[in-house]
């Protein structure tokens, strides 16, 4: 097939799928992006695109196999297709994988924000906290005023058994997000005073 006439087909059957996802026709669309994928081996939007509708679906397996072959066929494209691949194996407890997964991205966009804190889930599941700590320090500098990653971090330090630093994020806490500062006090035990 020339060029040309190969890029058409291409972008018709990129279309046709764009037009089945719009309509809510989720599974006709992953069926375009397996004829995609038959006549374009590799190709990096049709892997993502099939393992986004996999992970909908609950074909978490499949998922995170076309999102394995995204990062092996495009390993520099982008940090966000390690970041979900890192999520499906963090989802899977596929816990080893997911931290590779998640360093991987980190690694690509330092300023990921989401794949620091998805690291730091990870390091905190498999009881690495000293690790979690500077991967969630580093999601809280990006994202100062989420709670997320302050909250996660304030547990952490509760772990590990240091109360008063899990009083000044609790502190922090309340001048901007007082309910999670309160959730924390109930569930750590840690009042404290607003100075």
């Amino acid at each position: 097939m020339p060029l040309n006439a190969r890029g058409l087909h291409y972008w018709q059957l990129k279309l046709h799928a764009l037009g089945l996802l719009v309509l809510g026709r989720s599974a006709g669309a992953e069926q375009v992006f397996d004829t995609m994928l038959a006549r374009f081996p590799g190709d990096a939007y049709a892997l993502a695109s099939r393992a986004h509708l996999r992970a909908q679906r609950g074909a978490r397996e499949a998922a995170v196999a076309d999102a394995q072959a995204l990062v092996a066929a495009h390993p520099q494209r982008s940090a966000a297709d390690w970041f979900n691949l890192a999520f499906l194996l963090e989802e899977a407890d596929r816990l080893e994988e997911a931290e590779g997964a998640f360093r991987r991205a980190v690694e690509l966009d330092p300023k990921l924000d989401r794949a620091w804190y998805g690291l730091g889930l990870t390091l905190i599941r498999r009881q690495r906290f000293d690790e979690a700590v500077v991967a969630l320090k580093r999601n809280t500098e990006l994202q100062p005023m989420s709670p997320y990653g302050w909250y996660q971090l304030a547990r952490v330090h509760v772990d590990r058994h240091e109360p008063d630093e899990a009083r000044r994020i609790i502190r922090h806490l309340k001048g901007f997000e007082p309910k999670v500062a309160a959730q924390l006090e109930r569930e750590t035990g840690l009042a404290v005073q607003e100075s």
